[in-house]
C-alpha cells in the first residue's frame, strides 16, 4: 500500500501513464472488411484499410467503424394501393453493403434507415405502377424496378443495393375469397377441358381402331378373294385337264376299238358279224318307226316280213368295202 502511494505520487509515474495511453490512442489494428473514418481536427481526413495503422492521438480520431460486409435488412410490411386501388400488405429483405465507408459516414446520418425508408417508398411506387394480378405475376419485375431506384440512390452514400426481394404479399380477405373463387372456377375448367380432351382422343383411337379393322378386314376380304380365285382357277384347270385326259382316253380307247373291229372286220367271221350287226341295227330301226307311227314309209323295195328286212340290211352291208 506504500509502495502504491509512492508510485503514483511519482511524477515519472504519470508520464509514463500518459505515454502509454497516448501510445494506445495512435496505433489501431483494423479486422478485415472494416473502415475507419478518420477525422483530423474535425474534419475528415482519411479511411483506414485493414491490418496495423497509426493516427496523430488528440489530433485524429475515428469518427466511424463501418462494416464493409454484405449486410441484409428486412423491409417490414407496408401497404401498396396497386394501379387498380386494391390495398397489398407487402414486406421483403433487402441486401446492401458499404462501398465507401467516408461517403457513408459524411453524406447520411444513418445509412440503414436511409436504406429502408427508401426501400418501402420505392416499393409503394413499384406495387402502385402495376395491377393485382400482375403484382402476383411479376415479382422479379417488381425485385428489379426496386432495385434499379435504389441503386441510383443510395450511390451518393457510398452504399450499393446487391439485390431486393419481395417476401410476401398479402391481399384483402375479400380478393383472397375472389381468388379462391377464381382458382377453383379454373381447376374445373382445366378438369373439363381435360375430361373433353380424354374423349376426344378416345373417340379418336377408337375411330383409327376401326378404321384399321376395316382395312384390315378389306385386306382379308381382298386375299381371301384372291385365294378363292386362285384355287377356283386351279381348280377349272384341274378339270379341263381331268376333261382333256378323259377325251383323250375316250379316244384312244374308240380309236383301240376301232382297229381292233377294223382287225376283226377284214377276218371271213368278222365280215358275218358285221353284217349281222347291222342287220339287227336295220331291224332295230324299223321297228322303232313302226312304233313310234301309224304309218311307215319305205323305198318300195322292203317286205313286209323280216326276212326281207334281213336281206335288204344284207345286201347294203355287202355293199360296204371293209
Amino acid at each position: 500500500m506504500d509502495l502504491l502511494i509512492v508510485l503514483l505520487s511519482s511524477p515519472l509515474v504519470w508520464v509514463a501513464i500518459v505515454l502509454l495511453y497516448t501510445l494506445k490512442q495512435g496505433i489501431h489494428f483494423v479486422p478485415q472488411n472494416r473502415g475507419y473514418v478518420i477525422y483530423t481536427l474535425g474534419k475528415y481526413d482519411k479511411t483506414l484499410s485493414a491490418g496495423l495503422n497509426f493516427i496523430v492521438p488528440f489530433v485524429q480520431r475515428v469518427a466511424a467503424d463501418r462494416n464493409l460486409k454484405e449486410q441484409s435488412l428486412d423491409i417490414m410490411s407496408q401497404s401498396a394501393i396497386t394501379r387498380d386501388n386494391i390495398t397489398l400488405g407487402i414486406d421483403g429483405i433487402l441486401f446492401m453493403k458499404v462501398t465507401d465507408a467516408a461517403a457513408a459516414t459524411n453524406n447520411i446520418n444513418d445509412y440503414k434507415m436511409a436504406v429502408t425508408q427508401l426501400a418501402m417508398t420505392t416499393m409503394r411506387n413499384a406495387i402502385g405502377s402495376l395491377e393485382l394480378d400482375e403484382c402476383f405475376q411479376n415479382r422479379d419485375l417488381i425485385n428489379t424496378k426496386i432495385l434499379g431506384a435504389m441503386t441510383e440512390a443510395t450511390s451518393p452514400w457510398g452504399v450499393m443495393v446487391t439485390r431486393y426481394e419481395i417476401k410476401d404479399i398479402i391481399p384483402p380477405q375479400s380478393i383472397r375469397e375472389d381468388m379462391e373463387k377464381q382458382m377453383t372456377a379454373e381447376r374445373e375448367k382445366r378438369s373439363v377441358i381435360l375430361t373433353a380432351e380424354g374423349v376426344k382422343t378416345a373417340a379418336i383411337t377408337e375411330a383409327e381402331g376401326l378404321k384399321e379393322a376395316r382395312v384390315l378386314d378389306a385386306q382379308a376380304a381382298k386375299a381371301e378373294q384372291v385365294l378363292a380365285a386362285e384355287a377356283s382357277k386351279q381348280a377349272q384347270i384341274l378339270e379341263a385337264t381331268g376333261q382333256a385326259e378323259a377325251i383323250r382316253l375316250v379316244a384312244d380307247a374308240d380309236a383301240a376299238a376301232i382297229a381292233v373291229v377294223g382287225a376283226t372286220a377284214a377276218t371271213p367271221d368278222g365280215k358275218q358279224a358285221v353284217i349281222l350287226k347291222l342287220a339287227e341295227q336295220s331291224i332295230a330301226a324299223h321297228k322303232a318307226i313302226a312304233e313310234e307311227g301309224t304309218v311307215v314309209l319305205t323305198d318300195g323295195k322292203t317286205g313286209d316280213n323280216i326276212a326281207n328286212t334281213v336281206a335288204q340290211a344284207i345286201a347294203v352291208s355287202s355293199a360296204v368295202k371293209l
